[in-house]
């Protein structure tokens, strides 16, 4: 009898699952496919940009080296100071110059004693010419030696080389420099104009050249449009920008090509040794678009759900050809004019019967963000 009863309760419990799947299935039925926002894909003109990290200098950017060695006895200016060309910087001790000078100008002068005192005998024929020519000789050496040593006694005061804004002066007063310390004294910089130096990877480089038109490289500089500054804080700088040079050269050591853009800087806002990125612009025309939170990835691979017959969501495979401010340009894979789900492609599955609530384009391009990235 225990085992009949076992068994009575078994056969009860598998009935009322039965029972329970059975109600929930007829309740899920009931309740009919669930609601999704859903977009038709506009076809829009777009640009995008890329960027690449660049390093600021002025158009004129002058190293200040001494030119002969020695102790700084004055700075005379101060780091970010607006110089004249010719304008003094430092000064250098010249006391042993000095010394050396005295010593020059007394041999310059004994030469010339000598060279006076052999005229007039050769004037007579009492001598030989030969020793006045001689006598000649010795003076024109000394004369050389003093100017060489005045030169360097001009030398010990540094000049500006070039109108301009002083740099970073890393000697100060009592420092010991010379002519080969591979650190300038400063640098002055002429920076109403700024220089932008960046490199761009081969690959990039040369789907940048080939899709600018021109016959050559030359003509493909003039055709590129202008370029954006984006300084470190993150806001974009007031003027545009023109690359003028490109080296057309592969660096064997990075594997890069360098170029340079220039800007207007009339405002003396940016400065040699600032730094930036600069950001390319590129225009896509006539282009499908979709929310990059309409899509999701899976295995590397981009999907959207595609409204089929109004009422089933299946999953469509899509060529990204750029991502522009939470929008992909789509290249192949979707049309303009069809429909996709614009929320919630998360939940979906492919082939998930839906009741499609429309919605504008815009309403979701700038409010959502992807998911699964």
């Amino acid at each position: 009898m225990r085992n009949i009863f076992k068994y009575i309760i078994a056969i009860t419990g598998v009935l009322i699952m039965i029972s329970c799947g059975d109600n929930a299935g007829q309740q899920q039925q009931a309740q009919g496919p669930a609601p999704y926002p859903v977009l038709e894909v506009p076809s829009r003109t777009i640009t995008g940009y890329t960027s690449y990290p660049a390093s600021l200098e002025g158009v004129v950017n002058s190293a200040v080296r001494a030119k002969v060695s020695g102790y700084i006895t004055d700075v005379l200016v101060d780091e970010g100071q607006k110089v004249n060309k010719g304008q003094l910087l430092f000064k250098l001790e010249t006391q042993s110059l000095s010394q050396d000078a005295g010593a020059a100008r007394a041999n310059v002068n004994a030469a010339q004693v000598e060279v006076d005192k052999l005229k007039p005998l050769v004037e007579k024929n009492i001598i030989s010419s030969v020793q006045l020519e001689t006598a000649k000789a010795k003076l024109a050496q000394a004369q050389a030696s003093y100017q060489s040593v005045a030169a360097n006694i001009g030398y010990a005061s540094i000049k500006s080389p070039v109108d301009g804004y002083v740099g970073a002066i890393p000697y100060r007063e009592g420092a010991l420099v010379s002519p080969g310390d591979p650190t300038p004294l400063t640098t002055v910089s002429q920076i109403n104009e700024i220089y932008a130096f960046f490199s761009m990877n081969e690959s990039d480089y040369l789907n940048f050249i080939q899709t600018t038109e021109g016959e050559n490289l030359a003509e493909k500089l003039k055709n590129i449009p202008p370029v954006e500054l984006q300084l470190v804080n993150g806001t974009t700088y007031d003027h545009k920008g023109k690359i003028e040079t490109v080296t057309g050269q592969i660096d064997p050591s990075t594997g890069t090509v360098s170029f340079r853009a220039v800007f207007p800087n009339p405002n003396e806002i940016l400065a040699s040794g600032n730094s930036g990125q600069v950001r390319i612009p590129k225009t896509y025309e006539n282009v499908p678009v979709v929310p990059e939170a309409s899509s999701f990835e899976q295995q590397g691979r981009v999907y959207v759900y595609r409204v089929q017959g109004d009422s089933l969501a299946v999953s469509r495979v899509i060529e990204v050809r750029d991502r522009v401010q939470k929008l992909i340009v789509v290249a192949s894979g979707i049309e303009p004019g069809e429909k996709i789900i614009a929320q919630g492609v998360g939940q979906l599955r492919n082939n998930t019967p839906i009741k499609p609530q429309p919605v504008s384009f815009d309403s979701i391009a700038n409010t959502l963000q992807p998911v699964f990235k």
